[in-house]
């Protein structure tokens, strides 16, 4: 029974990984006054170019380095979208999901001559998830990203831009400088979380972010838009998953054993979300010289 037990402990721990460090990401990215639906992307184009990276260099560093540029470029092209643009920020991170959905797919043909897997890859092969540098990562990340949220001036300056941009503005703050720059915090940490996801399952697969990307967003909403709650509730989804992992085979219909982790979501969403006040210029795009509008 002990021996089960810390099965399960090592596995909520693996799978709550991607969803730390997406979430931890996404509330950079809302402080600052972005909605990121484009969590989703970021994850696929994160694990994409994590797997293409060691297959083409065999190192895992590498592989974690190819998933930072990616998730930087397809942060940056959002951020372009809805804060220089001032494109829809709903809109928009929906597309970019399917844009990096069909883009993954087609660099899967282009790379392995397949639209739904690549080639095996090692990745880092430590021997616990423990000692994995991308879970030490996720660790580190949730104290570092309280304090510098709420403990530096550019924690104070990034969620003023999400709260009063217009004031923001008048006090000599960049508000474009200041969301880009979460937007970008956001790419990075959804990245690492594909990169993550892709090295534990040892091949990259068509679509595997698997909505994990949305479960993030949940999982910072229900963490109030704070580091520290959003890894809480990362850690409920990844408890729930397991759930559904070994409850699997049982007397339940397997769809709605597969479908529990979103069941949950939607029921504490819908308890806690009405209790949840987000940024209050959140979605709002900014003009120089004006009201944000």
């Amino acid at each position: 029974m002990d021996i089960e037990l810390a099965v399960i402990f090592f596995q909520i721990l693996r799978i709550a990984v991607p969803y730390v460090l997406t979430s931890v990401g996404a509330v950079f990215s809302e402080r600052g006054g972005v909605v990121n639906l484009a969590l989703e992307g970021l994850i696929l184009a994160g694990a994409f170019a994590a797997s293409a990276g060691m297959h083409l260099t065999g190192s895992a560093a590498a592989g974690v380095a190819a998933a930072i540029l990616a998730g930087l470029a397809v942060a940056l092209f959002f951020a372009f979208l809805t804060v220089t643009l001032g494109a829809d920020q709903i809109v928009s991170g929906i597309a970019l999901n399917i844009l990096m959905m069909g883009g993954t797919r087609f660099g899967l043909v282009l790379l392995y001559g397949s639209a739904m897997n690549s080639e095996r890859i090692a990745g880092f092969g430590a021997a616990s998830v423990l000692l994995d540098p991308l879970f030490l990562t996720a660790v580190a990340v949730v104290p570092a990203a309280q304090y510098l949220l709420f403990h530096t001036p550019y924690g104070l300056r990034l969620r003023a831009a999400g709260e009063d941009a217009a004031a923001t503005d008048s006090a000599g703050v960049s508000v474009p400088v200041m969301r880009y720059s979460g937007v970008l915090i956001s790419g990075v940490f959804a990245a690492l979380g594909g990169a993550f996801l892709v090295f534990q399952q040892h091949t990259f697969t068509d679509s595997m972010s698997a909505g994990r990307g949305y479960m993030a967003l949940a999982a910072m909403i229900i963490g109030r838009w704070n580091p520290l709650g959003a890894a809480l509730a990362s850690l409920f989804f990844a408890s729930a998953e397991s759930m559904e992992i070994w409850t699997q085979g049982g007397w339940l219909p397997s769809q709605v054993v597969q479908s529990m982790p979103y069941a949950l979501t939607l029921l504490v969403l819908a308890g806690f979300g009405k209790h949840s006040r987000p940024p209050r210029e959140v979605g709002v795009p900014f003009r120089k010289g004006g009201a944000s509008s």
